[in-house]
This record gives C-alpha cells, structure tokens and sequence, in this order.
C-alpha cells in the first residue's frame, strides 16, 4: 500500500483522536517521522503512539519540507518535538534533508537506516544529529532514542521560552538604564560609571537597583549573569 497522487502524510491514530487527546500526546512528545518505506511508517508510527506520543508520518523529505514552507493557519500544539529520519530515500536523501532541515530550525534530529555505513554515520553527528539508529530497530532503543531527542528538545524550548522572558525585561528599561546596564555586566564600580556617563553616585546607585527590580534579579551578581547570557 502506498500513498496516493499528492497525498504527503499517511493517515495515523492521533489525527483521529480527540483535541484533548492530542493535546495531551503533544505535551508528552510529537515525533515527525520520515520514511520513504509504507510498512516501515506504518510499524513504528503505531509503536510510538502506542507509548503515547504524537506522531506525524511523512513519505519523504520533500513532502515534509514542503509542507514546514506553507503558512499555518494556526501554530503547532505545544511540547517537545523531533524528528526521526531515514537516510536512504530516493527523492532526497537523510543526510542533505537533516542540511535543510537545520537552516529552519532547531528540532532535534534521529538519523536511522540499514544500509548506511560508517561515513554517513560521521557526517549525520558532525551536522548535529543526536543518534544514528541501525534497522531493523529494537523498541527499547527506539524509545531512549526518541526520548533523549524529546529532552533535548524540551531544554531548548525552555532556553527559549527564558530568553524571550528577558528580551521583553530588557525593553523595559530606559536608555540611561540600559547604559548603566551594559557597563555593570562588564564589572565596572558605580564610581567608574558615574565619570563615564556623567552622573552622580547616588544617581547610578538608584539606575542599578532599577535594573535589578525590573530584570528580576536577586543580587548584582544574578544581574551581572543575565545581562552576560543576553550579551550586554
């Protein structure tokens, strides 16, 4: 069996599924699986959902690069994602998809095949893919592999979802603020600041603590690591 004329994405369980069941399989982890081999698709998309993962398979790269290129109506559901991509496919193979994958972004990546040999293997992990994963594959495997990937992917979301946090604490400050910022990151005395922006101490004094309230942090020293981790 195999997917009809422009038919990218085979049917699976979850897209049948309530909204709240869905949901909730996301939130544990939603897994983009890339295969140009039906039985393969079908196998291991009904072995993960089986564990309680989203699971979304596609018949090759193109298709699912085809379809990260359209604009979504709504975004996806929430939750750590990967992907999990053969390497040996006829239209575009694993190793230049996972080259085109990494310029949208910074989903993590499994890499599987069963013909491969050692220098696809180096070429996936120096590109960033978190495994190489031999077929035909065990369970067990598959799920460690899939849940480190999921991990990594919940660390990122989570840098991202601080990083974003701090950008928009970073707006609230004025530009007088901002100056006395930049130069208390870079470990300078109050007194050194007030001679280079013209201010007097107690006044750079009052900028500082401003600069604490409004980044949220607990001392100079938690200031001096946000606004380092922000590149001030």
């Amino acid at each position: 069996m195999s997917p009809g004329p422009g038919t990218s994405r085979l049917k699976s369980g979850p897209q049948l599924c309530s909204a709240a069941e869905l949901l909730e399989r996301c939130r544990r982890g939603r897994i983009i699986l890339i295969d140009d081999d039906v039985e393969i698709l079908v196998a291991v998309t009904s072995l993960l959902e089986l564990e309680g993962y989203a699971c979304e398979p596609f018949s090759s790269g193109v298709d699912y690069l085809r379809q990260l290129e359209v604009p979504r109506s709504c975004p996806p559901p929430g939750g750590p994602s990967c992907v999990l991509l053969d390497v040996m496919m006829p239209d575009l193979d694993g190793l230049e998809a996972q080259r085109r994958l990494a310029l949208l972004d910074d989903t993590p990546l499994l890499l599987m095949s069963g013909a491969s040999g050692v220098q696809e293997a180096v070429t996936a992990f120096r590109a960033g893919a978190l495994d190489f994963l031999i077929k035909p594959i065990e369970a067990e495997t598959l799920f460690q592999a899939v849940e480190k990937a999921l991990q990594v992917s919940r660390e990122r979301l989570a840098l991202r979802v601080r990083t974003q946090a701090l950008t928009r604490k970073l707006a609230a400050l004025t530009p007088r603020e901002h100056d006395v910022a930049v130069r208390v990151a870079r470990g300078k005395l109050n007194r050194v600041i007030g001679a280079e922006l013209g201010l007097a101490l107690r006044t750079v004094k009052l900028y500082r603590q401003r600069c604490l309230e409004k980044l949220e942090a607990r001392s100079t020293a938690d200031l001096i690591r946000i606004l380092q981790e922000e590149g001030l």
